[in-house]
């Protein structure tokens, strides 16, 4: 009986010049403590592992390339808001955003902001934010026999939030 090749891995790693955005936000240390709203040139960066196939390939990685270039046009020249924080009140009207932290609020206009589903807006929430952005077609990434991923967010040089996720 013909013994199995076993499967080879390899990983892709994904670090273009092309992907960074320019957002502003703040972090919350507390209910009485927050830096002042300032921005950020934050940068994007994924590493995938998958299956060689047949032809030496893993998956097309272009696919990535656009999604990636798309998160990152998605957020660039915006305000992130925490709209997770148990620290944060947020109210609306019909143009802006009130965010109310410790006694102070805080209007911005809801044209120049998104409220994402974090707790805080910092590279270590944002890398697990753009991880589940990623993974969240569990079809895709089986058929594209993906068995890892780890997604990068840097607010400067030399400084990253990573996430990482595992097929099961």
């Amino acid at each position: 009986m013909p013994q199995e090749s076993p499967i080879k891995l390899s990983s892709i790693e994904i670090e273009k010049q092309y992907l960074h955005f320019s957002a502003a936000h703040f972090t919350i240390f507390s209910a009485e403590e927050r830096e002042r709203l300032h921005g950020h040139n934050f940068r994007l960066a994924v590493e995938i592992t998958g299956e060689i196939d047949e032809n030496g390939l893993c998956f097309d990685y272009a696919i990535y390339k656009r999604i990636l270039k798309d998160l990152c046009h998605k957020y660039d020249e915006y305000t992130l808001i925490a709209e997770n924080s148990p620290y944060l009140q947020i109210s609306s009207d019909q143009d802006y955003y009130y965010v109310k932290h410790n006694h102070r609020t805080q209007p911005l206009l809801k044209t120049d902001t998104i409220l994402l589903p974090v707790k805080n807006v910092t590279i270590e929430e944002l890398s697990h934010y753009f991880l589940e952005e990623l993974t969240s077609d569990q079809d895709a990434l089986q058929r594209l026999k993906i068995h890892a991923f780890e997604v990068r967010v840097s607010s400067g040089p030399n400084q990253w939030g990573i996430a990482r996720w595992r097929a099961q």
